[in-house]
């Protein structure tokens, strides 16, 4: 059911822009230290801005959480606000959590039913009992990472496993995991070449892609690299919309940043004959 949503706001919109709110109060704009709420009132003013534009919103959870209690609280009037004006946008939660399946039980109950969120990322490392408790509850996703494009990755998603890189392993074995239709994937746009690789393995899963922006990635590889039939791609742009602006017109230029975002991802999807 979020998947057919979801492909109706892709189509609607002609755009699979995802916008991520890693909300730093030192880069939010002077002018907002005088509202009660300013994380809230910073992300609240972002979303009225690009919703036009993007058909998810990604809340960093880390930035939330690093404010304590007050950050929880943003972090829930920020789900309350997306849920209540804007229930067809899909939202995810990058909380990368899973541990042994007790405390993913804990985990998934946290962001799927106190937050309401619609998927929540997942550290595949410790395997499918820790991922499986996520997978529990029917039109919630979880997003595993696959491959990233921070420095390290190289530590260990290339290792050797059985004559192939390690992230196709994890790859291979999620697909016989409970439930496994309601997995999606995190793959780092500055991975592109790889991403086409990837792609063949899991022809119709979506793909959340990272990277787009102020990391480097390249829209243009992603797309030609990622596109299904049916999109099957969600690029995510943070800092590069949020923070496009630190003035008091701080939203107006992120919207601007989301519609040519979101007018290039047009022009991919009517290439592919997506819409």
């Amino acid at each position: 059911m979020i998947q057919q949503l979801l492909l109706k706001e892709i189509k609607r919109k002609k755009s699979f822009l995802c916008v991520g709110l890693d909300v730093d109060k030192d880069q939010i704009p002077s002018d907002l230290n005088d509202e009660p709420d300013v994380i809230f009132n910073f992300c609240k003013r972002i979303i009225i801005a690009t919703a036009p534009y993007c058909v998810a919103y990604k809340p960093n959870i880390a930035f939330f959480e690093a404010y304590g209690l007050e950050g929880w609280k943003s972090l829930e009037k920020v789900m309350g606000f997306l849920n209540k004006e804007y229930p067809e946008i899909f939202t995810i939660a990058d909380a990368k959590r899973a541990d042994i399946g007790n405390t993913s039980k804990r985990y998934a109950k946290a962001f799927f039913e106190h937050l309401e969120f619609d998927s929540v990322t997942i550290a595949p490392y410790m395997g499918k009992d820790s991922v499986e408790p996520f997978l529990e509850y029917k039109g919630k996703y979880a997003i595993l990472l696959i491959l990233t494009s921070n420095e390290g990755a190289s530590d260990f998603q290339f290792i050797n496993a059985e004559g192939k890189p390690l992230y196709e392993r994890v790859i291979e074995q999620s697909k016989k995991w409970k439930n496994a239709d309601r997995l999606m994937y995190v793959v780092g746009a500055t991975k592109s070449k790889t991403l086409k690789k990837i792609r063949k393995l899991i022809p119709d899963s979506t793909l959340l892609i990272p990277g787009v922006g102020a990391q480097g990635g390249s829209l243009e590889e992603v797309t030609v690299n990622g596109l299904n039939d049916t999109c099957g791609l969600l690029v995510n742009s943070s800092r590069g919309i949020i923070y496009a602006s630190t003035g008091s017109d701080f939203d107006q230029v992120a919207a601007n940043v989301a519609k040519d975002l979101q007018e290039q991802m047009a022009f991919y999807l009517e290439k592919k004959g997506v819409l």
